[in-house]
């Protein structure tokens, strides 16, 4: 089917898993663009939500010219891209999460507009921590995953940069046509998927296009636990993307190496006055690197939540990132399958 003669002029694409707090608001949002809602088929793809995520997504079906709400078995974010990819039509395709705030209510037509013009096969946008209404803790883990100490460097998803892209880190749009020359996601993900497909945009030589007008809102995780679960996640997807691709990760190996080293430290120092010495000395100045850090980005930023939460924000994102990679590389190396999951 050719863009003239679909229903539909742009598919949005959801993975969702117990998303009641935010989902009624995101396609609220997107029912209240600039841009005909009849026009706008949407897939919600849902790995078992528990909570009333189906019933909320359910009742905004007569606001669009399609939404569909169907099941994600596998339960991965990955396989949930694809099934919404897969039960959609429209030659432009969005990947939103269903806890986002969409900040322009002319983004739909922005991005149409952009394929049109850069003739790009896929768009990349900025993607802050930043939605309007979020807590003290929410607030510094935006700025310190957002800082130097605490985000992958050379990533777009906080840049305000327009122009011609690299889109590993940041494409989330897609015209369809694309999954004819490269394929789907590869379900073997549970996060990074996206680092993944987009790499191989890359690799195709296929032109991506970033834009600050094309932004959309994440909301940061609002606990520790949250947080750490989130950045084992990507520490296991980044793994898993250096294996397929060969490709270091630079990052995930410094934070990787950084726990196994303190690790082995750990255990050896109650058996060695030098080995613990050492093990104390590393503990001390990591300590003050974040501490120091955490003052800095306060100061920077003048929001007293860094200087509060930041001691601890940091070492949840190193550490997690740390041993989500050392998990991957051990399912490696025992060849242990993991269940799909959130």
């Amino acid at each position: 089917m050719t863009a003239a003669e679909a229903r539909y002029d742009i598919a949005v694409i959801m993975p969702v898993l117990n998303e009641e707090k935010f989902i009624g608001q995101t396609l609220e949002q997107i029912y209240h663009q600039e841009f005909p809602a009849d026009k706008v088929e949407i897939v919600i793809a849902d790995g078992g939500s528990t909570d009333r995520t189906r019933e909320i997504a359910e009742s905004f079906k007569s606001r669009f010219g399609s939404l569909k709400v169907l099941d994600n078995p596998v339960r991965r974010p990955s396989s949930g891209r694809n099934v919404g990819v897969k039960n959609s039509t429209a030659p432009y395709v969005v990947v939103m999460d269903g806890h986002t705030f969409i900040p322009s209510k002319h983004l739909l037509r922005d991005i149409i507009q952009f394929f049109k013009t850069t003739g790009a096969a896929c768009l990349c946008r900025p993607q802050p921590l930043t939605p309007p209404d979020i807590n003290p803790f929410q607030k510094a883990v935006s700025l310190c995953r957002g800082s130097a100490l605490g985000h992958k460097p050379g990533s777009e998803i906080y840049s305000d940069f327009e122009g011609e892209v690299d889109p590993t880190s940041s494409g989330a749009m897609y015209a369809r046509s694309l999954f004819d020359e490269i394929g789907y996601f590869d379900e073997q993900y549970d996060a990074c998927e996206d680092v993944d497909f987009n790499f191989r945009i890359r690799k195709a030589g296929l032109r991506s296009f970033l834009s600050p007008r094309l932004k959309v809102l994440y909301y940061p995780r609002a606990t520790f636990r949250g947080l750490w679960r989130q950045m084992m996640r990507y520490g296991r997807g980044r793994f898993q993307f250096a294996m397929k691709h060969r490709q270091v990760a630079l990052v995930q190996w410094l934070a990787a190496a950084g726990v196994m080293g303190f690790a082995v430290l750990l255990v050896m120092a109650p058996f060695s006055v030098r080995t613990a010495a050492i093990f104390g000395a590393a503990t001390v100045a990591y300590l003050w690197v974040v501490a120091l850090y955490s003052v800095f980005l306060a100061l920077k930023r003048k929001h007293g939540a860094c200087l509060r939460y930041g001691p601890i924000i940091f070492p949840t994102i190193h550490f997690g990132l740390g041993v989500g990679f050392l998990l991957g590389l051990y399912e490696k190396v025992t060849n242990k399958a993991r269940r799909g999951g959130p």
